[in-house]
């Protein structure tokens, strides 16, 4: 249970960081290459094999371009916006095809430089404060283990996957998931305050329009 005095719901565009969301099962479970996705051109990658390289590393640009959209109306390419963030060193792509990152530190200088936004990386973030930033009217980025998309009662870890807070009530967080299940764990899903621990690292990016 948290202290939310009204319940909290900002009306945010929802992005998969797949470009077919309905799809996403599909992937998740290998029946479908990500390289198949009929609208991958849409992700502004190159080709189908830069697309599936990068689509499974882009939770953080969709939570972006969900956040640039709602207070910009914009929402730019997801793998231009990686392409980006690479170039600002918010990720690091090495020779074997490793990718370090979202390094939140750059990743938050990049969105206030480029975007104009108010970012801020933060660890500890504890849950009370996520409440807080989002009746401020900012939208915290939070690290947590993918599994939340089905609340799995034993995740392996914390952290690992990044999902977009987008409203509170005394019960639940609720969270927009690049990665969730269409019509169960996508858009607005929620996650009982309680439950939360399990998969949440304690840190994000908070982000907000300018002051």
């Amino acid at each position: 249970m948290m202290d939310v005095a009204q319940p909290i719901i900002h009306q945010v565009p929802y992005y998969s960081q797949w470009e077919s969301p309905q799809l996403v099962p599909d992937i998740l479970d290998g029946t479908l290459r990500a390289a198949d996705d009929p609208f991958w051109e849409r992700s502004g990658a190159p080709s189908e094999e830069e697309y599936e390289y990068w689509s499974w590393r882009v939770c953080g640009m969709a939570c972006l371009r969900m956040a640039l959209d709602y207070w910009w109306g914009v929402a730019p390419a997801t793998v231009r916006l990686a392409e980006e963030c690479l170039e600002a060193g918010a990720y690091v792509r090495h020779p074997d095809g490793r990718l370090d990152g979202l390094i939140h530190g750059p990743f938050a200088a990049y969105a206030g430089r480029r975007w104009g936004l108010h970012a801020e990386a933060r660890s500890p973030l504890p849950p009370g404060e996520i409440a807080d930033h989002l009746a401020a009217g900012r939208l915290p980025i939070l690290s947590v283990h993918p599994a939340i998309r089905t609340l799995d009662p034993q995740p392996p870890r914390r952290g690992g996957h990044l999902v977009l807070a987008v409203g509170a009530t005394e019960h639940e967080l609720l969270i927009h998931n690049p990665s969730g299940f269409p019509d169960r764990s996508q858009a607005a899903a929620r996650v009982p305050w309680a439950d939360l621990p399990r998969f949440y690292a304690d840190r994000g990016i908070v982000l907000g329009p300018p002051a």
